[in-house]
């Protein structure tokens, strides 16, 4: 059982802001890693393959989580 306290300031707005939020800072990380990337490869004329990881794991988990939601919904 929850105490009352804890139902009134964990509802259901508290829940959805949490989850955009949590989408908004995805996807922000996986622009600015794009941008990094090309600045260090046109600028700098080096191959980050660190960042390349992050960028393929950002693109497959996207990828996969909307065809998920696309296939249960």
């Amino acid at each position: 059982m929850d105490p009352p306290i804890v139902s009134r300031l964990l509802d259901e707005r508290f829940f959805n802001h949490r989850r955009r939020s949590t989408s908004m800072a995805g996807v922000t990380v996986g622009v600015m890693a794009n941008l990094l990337f090309a600045y260090r490869y046109f600028v700098d004329h080096v191959l980050s393959r660190d960042l390349l990881a992050v960028i393929l794991t950002f693109v497959v988990v996207k990828m996969a989580m909307m065809t998920w939601y696309y296939l249960k919904d």
